[in-house]
């Protein structure tokens, strides 16, 4: 489906990170993110910003995920350092 207005592509985009934190939150836990708190978080995406970079710089094509899944991960980090620092992070469980 091709969105007709931006806040509907945004939408989309959104609700695919909600996927990936849910996927990727199913086989990590909390302990990944607790261990190492906000600057754990930063190193994640400093990780996967320097591995886009040198995939765009050197125009190799990904052999595991895509660009594009590497940028959702950054966002999907971005969030979980805000319910972080909120405390929301340590106190709350998915509900699925």
């Amino acid at each position: 489906m091709k969105p007709k207005f931006l806040d509907e592509a945004f939408e989309m985009i959104t609700k695919r990170a909600l996927e990936m934190f849910l996927k990727k939150h199913k086989d990590y836990g909390k302990d990944n993110i607790l261990d190492m708190g906000e600057l754990g978080i930063a190193f994640r995406i400093s990780e996967k910003f320097n591995r886009i970079k040198h995939l765009l710089m050197s125009g190799n094509k990904p052999s595991n995920e895509s660009v594009e899944d590497s940028w959702i991960d950054i966002a999907v980090y971005a969030v979980i350092a805000v319910l972080l620092k909120r405390g929301w992070f340590q106190k709350l469980n998915v509900k699925k």
